[in-house]
C-alpha cells in the first residue's frame, strides 16, 4: 500500500518538474533499459499526466459471461475479480491491467468514478477504454491503446490482481512507480526510484544550462563535450 507521507515529495517532483523523456534517459544510464510501455499506450487526453504506485491487474478472455459447464472458480462470476480489484485501490495507486485481447474495453466512466472516490492516481490499460468523453470530463488520468465501446462483460474477466504482470516484455510489480505523460508511460522499479528521480532533476538542471549556452551560440558538439548531455 501507499505511504502518502514518504511518497508526496517524490510524486510532486515527477508531476511538476519532470517528464518521461528525461526520466527514461536516466534509467537507461542506470542499466534499466526496458522500462517504457509500448508506444501505443498513451493519454486519453494529451494534457494528462499520471504518477502513482502500480496496482497490477491480470485479465483473461472468456467466451461467455457465466459458464454453466466451466470448472474454474470464476466460471459463474461476470467480470471475474474486477469489482474486488477496483475496490482494493488505495490512495495514490494506479490501476494497471493487461492480459486481454484487443476486442473490448477494460475501463469506463463508472470505474473512473469509483477510483476517484478512492483517491486513486489513474488507470493504465493495455487495451481500450469506453465512455471517453465522461472520463475526460472527470479529469481522471487514463492511459490506454485507444477508444472502443464494446463491453468487457461477456468477453473478459479479471483473474488476479496485485500480482506481477508484463506488457510486451516490460515487467511491472505491485508497488512499482508509474510515470506517464503524452510521450509515454514509464515503469520505474521501486528499488531504483529515488536515485532515478534525483538524477533526473540534476539532468534537467544541466539541460537548462545547455539550452542557455546554445541560445548564446555554442555548437551542439561543444555543448555535448562541455555538459555531457544534448
Amino acid at each position: 500500500m501507499v505511504d502518502s507521507g514518504s511518497d508526496e515529495a517524490l510524486f510532486a517532483s515527477l508531476r511538476d518538474r519532470l517528464f518521461t523523456a528525461v526520466a527514461g534517459d536516466v534509467l537507461d544510464r542506470m542499466g534499466h533499459r526496458r522500462q517504457f510501455l509500448p508506444q501505443a499506450i498513451g493519454p486519453l487526453r494529451a494534457d494528462m499526466k499520471i504518477v502513482g504506485r502500480a496496482m497490477t491487474v491480470l485479465e483473461a478472455d472468456v467466451f461467455d459471461d457465466v459458464s454453466v459447464t466451466g470448472r474454474g472458480p470464476l466460471s459463474g462470476r461476470p467480470f471475474g475479480l474486477m469489482m474486488e480489484a477496483l475496490d482494493d485501490l488505495a490512495p495514490g495507486e494506479v490501476y494497471i491491467a493487461t492480459g486481454s485481447s484487443l476486442t473490448y474495453a477494460l475501463w469506463g466512466e463508472l470505474m473512473s468514478t469509483r477510483a476517484i472516490h478512492l483517491k486513486a492516481a489513474g488507470a493504465v490499460l493495455d487495451g481500450y477504454v469506453r465512455d471517453a468523453a465522461a472520463i475526460e470530463a472527470l479529469g481522471f488520468p487514463t492511459f490506454c491503446r485507444g477508444i472502443y465501446a464494446q463491453d468487457q462483460g461477456p468477453r473478459g474477466k479479471v483473474v488476479d490482481y496485485r500480482t506481477p504482470i508484463e506488457i510486451q516484455g516490460v515487467r511491472i510489480h505491485p508497488g512499482d512507480l508509474l510515470f506517464g505523460d503524452r510521450e509515454g508511460v514509464l515503469v520505474i522499479p521501486a528499488g531504483a526510484e529515488r536515485e532515478a528521480v534525483g538524477r533526473a532533476l540534476e539532468k534537467i538542471a544541466t539541460e537548462n544550462q545547455v539550452a542557455a549556452a546554445i541560445r548564446q551560440g555554442m555548437s551542439a558538439k561543444e555543448a555535448f563535450e562541455t555538459f555531457g548531455v544534448l
